[in-house]
């Protein structure tokens, strides 16, 4: 795999781009950007920038407006350029004309929406001239300029020419995942900010419980947003051109609130905590007075997400508390049902200023789509049988897709190859490559009226955001330029704009991580949960009875006989493959955490994201190294059964001994680097407590979806499958046959237990 990398500010291209396709104009002169603009005039020369240049504030700008004051603070924190108003000679000039930069050819027929965001950027070693016909606009030429600022040497150099520039689709959303933990108020407030630099526009964040809802506090989790801090993210965002929008689920993924006895009432099904009465007066209520909550605290925005994802089951009930059945016969379709409950949530919406967003999926059928309000927004797109029939009702669409879905640890940016796996993989899809080639592929450009984009982050395994940048950076920009460059180009512009210019081989280290996540998951058995509550049904049917959720899990070695510690020692030779792939995984682990080491010293920017790049590689090789002490296990024990029966009764107790050492050093490596990967995340994070503020947080399992970070209340979820794995028996089995047989010999007992479960 070619390792682009940024060598004192030159970006040094990928193979694949040396060898055929040719770079972009800007990369091909060594400057990074993220999204490509779309049209771009470079002259022959470059201009040297920094010392001596100015700011000029030209007509429709003040000296306070956001691209003036982000200008300055990014250029001195960035480059140690002090960019003022006062002397002569060259300078930046920033003005807003309307009207005087056209946007060219976009998907989205909102040709004003588009043209607010445009801009044309002029360089020349005498002036440089950012020209707008609006604010928004002004602030991207700015981030354009600051990303194109390159530092070679000791002096900062520009591409001389002319760039204008405009979006393709008027907005771009990245899905912040706050249902599974809730970040700081001052790391969103970053994360909004690091949107903006990379021209993201929408901040679509899901709170569940994380909110202080007062039309229904008994889901207030212990850690919560208040309606000022909402208040507060949102007027920060906005002063950067970013909406923070509200997403909410319903009627299904709602969980977190049937849950509770005090919503039980509302439930589709009494034995489901999934999904609520489509048809109950009550449960509109419910989710239209906490829409009006979030709303009060999110004043200035015009989006707002319904998400009726995967509501599986409405329509279908008929029992004591709820008859969807019934409604649905009178509609003519289960569709309809859920028709009914977009309608009457989406227009108190509309009726409160939104523009809502939803979803149009299943059990919808084209049939069914004229049973929706024409004034809402359809986040998805679903193909050419679906598609021109939205259109024609007048609802706009957008093109959804995701940087992480149910990846363990580290999205799937590069893909392990099949050589290298034990199982079969699900998909060999690349994040970023497979998200660009849905947005630029997709029919809906020809069968929808399209005017955004959503990138998706899903918490769903548990992953730390800060493993999302890249995806959410690089693909939307595919919603900006649809036509800019390839994911490999994208991808390395990428790693000198996030970290800085000095950083080394970061793609390396990208592939890495999600080489190790892969062989993480490939390493594990997967089987029925012992642990966890059946699931209730999925998106075909109502399983009776329940299924078994899934668990992941290990063979263990066998315990030894315990009168003469006879031993089946054929762990080790059962499982070579998987030992062969922990072997390796460990040696790209050492190159691993030596680049991050390295680029901890060499990152200007984002240094927390390479902490949490640490603390991820060290949890992934602590399982590595645990298969590895297994079979360190399984050779101890094979050993003490020679020894017993070459009659050496003590050699044959060390080696037991040695074995249950083992096992006991296993435990204290997973309780140290689950440590300090909870003190990496909770720089960022608010602990996840069962109780804090007054309030408890009730820990009950969704009846349809399992996801991981639920199974426990605290970061444990993190070694969870560890967790489950019988060693406390296979340790008092095997002290028990060792005890056994040396008080057999004369020799002295022990009694150490192992408490596998303790995190102590």
């Amino acid at each position: 795999m070619p390792v682009p990398f940024a060598v004192a500010g030159m970006l040094l291209l990928p193979t694949s781009m040396i060898d055929g396709q040719a770079p972009s104009p800007l990369l091909a002169r060594g400057y990074a950007i993220i999204p490509e603009p779309h049209q771009v005039n470079l002259g022959p020369n470059d201009i040297r920038f920094g010392r001596g240049w100015r700011l000029e504030i030209g007509p429709g700008v003040t000296k306070n407006s956001t691209a003036v004051l982000t200008l300055q603070a990014d250029l001195a924190s960035r480059f140690g350029i002090l960019l003022n108003a006062e002397g002569s000679g060259r300078a930046v000039r920033l003005e807003i004309i309307p009207g005087s930069v056209h946007p060219g050819r976009t998907q989205d027929r909102d040709i004003e929406a588009i043209a607010t965001q445009a801009y044309r950027l002029e360089l020349s070693p005498e002036a440089i001239r950012i020209t707008a016909n609006a604010a928004a606009g002004l602030f991207y030429g700015v981030e354009t300029l600051v990303q194109l600022t390159k530092r070679m040497g000791d002096a900062l150099w520009l591409p001389a020419g002319e760039i204008t520039d405009w979006p393709d689709l008027q907005l771009r959303q990245i899905y912040w995942d706050d249902a599974h933990h809730l970040d700081q108020l001052a790391e969103l407030k970053r994360a909004v900010r690091q949107a903006a630099f990379f021209k993201v526009n929408g901040f679509a964040i899901k709170l569940e419980g994380h909110f202080q809802y007062h039309s229904t506090p008994a889901l207030v989790e212990p850690y919560a947003l208040s309606a000022t801090d909402l208040q507060e993210l949102t007027d920060y965002a906005l002063r950067y051109y970013v909406q923070v929008i509200p997403y909410l689920d319903g009627p299904a993924h709602i969980a977190f609130i049937l849950k509770h006895p005090e919503y039980a009432k509302l439930r589709e099904f009494p034995d489901s905590n999934y999904e609520l009465c489509a048809t109950n007066p009550e449960a509109i209520q419910l989710t239209t007075g906490m829409f009006g909550d979030l709303i009060a605290a999110n004043r200035g925005v015009k989006p707002i997400i319904l998400s009726t994802d995967e509501p599986y089951y409405v329509g279908m009930a008929d029992n004591d508390q709820c008859h969807e059945g019934v409604r649905a016969q009178e509609l003519g379709s289960v569709g309809r049902v859920l028709d009914e409950f977009v309608t009457k949530v989406a227009t108190y919406l509309r009726d409160h200023g939104r523009t809502v967003i939803f979803w149009g999926e299943y059990p919808l059928k084209p049939t069914d789509i004229d049973g929706l309000p024409s004034f809402v927004v359809n986040g998805e797109t679903y193909g050419p049988d679906f598609d021109p029939l939205f259109k024609a009702h007048g609802i706009r669409q957008m093109i959804y897709t995701s940087t992480e879905g149910e990846e363990p640890f580290f999205p799937d940016y590069f893909s392990l190859p099949a050589g290298r796996r034990l199982h079969k993989s699900q998909s060999d899809a690349e994040r970023v490559a497979g998200a660009i080639r849905e947005i630029v592929t997709n029919t809906a450009r020809r069968n929808a009226d399209l005017m955004g984009m959503l990138v998706a982050g899903w918490g769903d395994m548990g992953l730390h955001p800060e493993t999302f940048w890249l995806g959410y950076s690089t693909i939307t920009a595919a919603g900006w330029n649809p036509d800019g460059p390839d994911s490999r180009e994208a991808m390395s512009a990428f790693y000198p704009l996030f970290y800085g210019p000095s950083v080394r081989n970061m793609d390396r280290v990208y592939q890495l991580l999600s080489f190790q996540a892969q062989i993480w998951n490939d390493t594990w058995e997967r089987v029925g949960s012992q642990a966890r509550k059946p699931i209730w049904g999925n998106s075909d049917h109502i399983f009776r009875p329940p299924h078994p959720a899934h668990d992941l899990t290990l063979p263990l070695p066998n315990a030894p006989a315990e009168t003469d510690l006879g031993y089946n020692g054929t762990w080790s030779r059962e499982n070579a493959r998987r030992l062969e792939a922990a072997g390796a995984a460990l040696a790209d682990n050492d190159e691993l955490l030596g680049l991050l080491q390295e680029n901890l010293r060499l990152a200007e920017y984002n240094r927390y994201g390479l902490e949490v790049f640490v603390a991820i590689a060290h949890l992934l090789r602590q399982h590595f190294t645990m298969l590895q002490a297994l079979a360190q296990i399984d050779a101890e024990l094979a050993s003490a059964e020679i020894a017993a029966r070459d009659a050496k009764a003590p050699e044959a107790v060390a080696s037991v001994d040695r074995a249950l050492e083992i096992a006991r050093r296993i435990r204290d490596q997973r309780n140290h680097t689950l440590r300090d990967a909870t003190a990496t995340w909770y720089k960022t994070w608010y602990p996840r407590v069962a109780e804090a503020n007054g309030r408890k947080f009730l820990h009950q399992m969704d009846d349809v979806k399992d996801h991981l970070p639920d199974r426990t209340v605290d970061m444990s979820y993190l070694v969870y499958y560890e967790l489950l794995l019988p060693m406390e028996d296979w340790y008092e089995y095997t002290q028990a046959a060792r005890n056994t047989y040396a008080k057999a010999h004369q020799l002295p007992t022990r009694n150490e237990p192992l408490q596998w479960s303790s995190l102590d």
